[in-house]
């Protein structure tokens, strides 16, 4: 806590209540300016950092499929797990119709799932499945050609993003205790399988095209382009009220729905490994979960990385401590829970509610929904209507 700050917005809350001399104009929202600002500023740092590190995997992709080995796809492999953390920190950015995924938004072209994988290559029940082995609907393979049949048909149906080329590099997961193995020769002229040209042209474009899309979700945050989303829409179009109203929802769907519900609880009900997050490369513990819970820190305290400033903590502290104290301890429950999962996840969810592994799942969902009613609590407590689940 800033303890200038605190005493800033303690003193101008006390002062929009009026005195002797009557009523002031301060208000709520100018206390919430900079928590809104610096929210802005996190926004773009952390989509900034997701463009560095996917451009080191598209970097990393081009040198498999320039030498294929076991070095060159472990080296891509490494680097697509490397590119996932600061991604997934963003997914609180979501939900309420921002750049990311208003009528016009790129989410489902970065990051959907889960995927059905007969879409895009074959698998071990079919090894002429998918648009790298389907010449006739797909003569070429381009960037317009992938992007065209995201999602066509079925939303498992995904072409693009992080878990295509998780696919790509890792194919299907066929182990009990480790991830898929995908020979590199699917990527040598004369390897295994077939139409590896293709499959390397795919898996390139893919790269590309995952830098060009989150670079395009990065700039509408730019601190430097009055015309975009931030300097328009954000700041100045909704009120500071409104916009920690934003920011209210982003963490309190991730919380309520998006992590517990869709993310956890249902491939711990289905107990089907199709159902996880990152299903082909077994990273679904520790980094999947583990970083959306981090991104939900990040808003509450106004942080990323070096980036640390007035966040939401500061607002709840000065209108009610006991509700930041157990907000903060919801989060540090949440984030312990979610690392006492066992991995690999889609062993972790096999079995009966007795077994160690869906004991730590079903704890740490109860923790998460725990830290998503707090959230709720914060919106009453600033009167801000919240909806963070359908």
């Amino acid at each position: 806590m800033n303890n200038l700050l605190l005493g800033v917005l303690t003193a101008t809350l006390c002062l929009a209540c009026g005195g002797d001399d009557g009523p002031v104009t301060n208000t709520f929202d100018e206390t919430a300016k900079p928590v809104v600002a610096q929210y802005a500023a996190i926004v773009y740092a952390s989509y900034g950092a997701a463009v560095v590190d996917v451009t080191r995997l598209a970097d990393a992709l081009d040198a498999f499929v320039a030498a294929p080995s076991d070095l060159t796809l472990n080296a891509a492999k490494d680097a697509w797990k490397a590119a996932r953390p600061n991604y997934l920190q963003t997914e609180v950015y979501r939900f309420y119709s921002g750049p990311i995924d208003n009528e016009n938004g790129l989410e489902p072209e970065i990051n959907s799932w889960p995927m059905d994988e007969n879409y895009v290559d074959y698998t071990a029940l079919d090894p002429t499945a998918g648009i790298i082995n389907d010449l006739t609907n797909y003569p070429t393979i381009t960037e317009a050609t992938i992007k065209a049949a995201d999602e066509v048909g079925a939303t498992t149906n995904v072409s693009t993003g992080f878990h295509a080329i998780e696919f790509l590099l890792w194919g299907q997961d066929l182990s009990p205790t480790g991830p898929g193995a995908r020979p590199f020769t699917d990527y040598i002229t004369g390897g295994t399988a077939a139409n590896q040209d293709r499959r390397g042209t795919y898996l390139k474009l893919l790269g590309h095209l995952l830098v060009k899309d989150i670079t395009t979700v990065r700039d509408a945050w730019s601190p430097d382009d009055m015309a975009d989303y931030r300097n328009t829409t954000f700041l100045v179009d909704k009120t500071p009220k409104e916009a920690i109203g934003l920011m209210l929802l982003g963490i309190g769907w991730m919380s309520n729905t998006e992590l517990p519900r869709e993310r956890i609880k249902v491939p711990y009900d289905s107990q089907d490994q199709e159902d996880e997050h990152s299903c082909f490369s077994d990273t679904t513990v520790p980094i999947d979960h583990m970083n959306d819970e981090l991104g939900i820190e990040n808003v509450y305290f106004g942080k990323f990385g070096a980036d640390d400033g007035p966040g939401l903590n500061d607002l709840v502290h000065s209108v009610d401590p006991a509700l930041d104290d157990e907000m903060q301890t919801n989060i540090a429950a949440a984030k312990a829970k979610i690392q006492a999962i066992p991995a690999p996840f889609d062993q972790a969810i096999l079995g009966t509610d007795a077994d160690p592994g869906r004991v730590a799942i079903k704890a740490a969902i109860d923790n998460i929904n725990a830290q998503g009613l707090t959230i709720q609590k914060i919106a009453d407590a600033f009167q801000i209507p919240l909806i963070v689940t359908d």
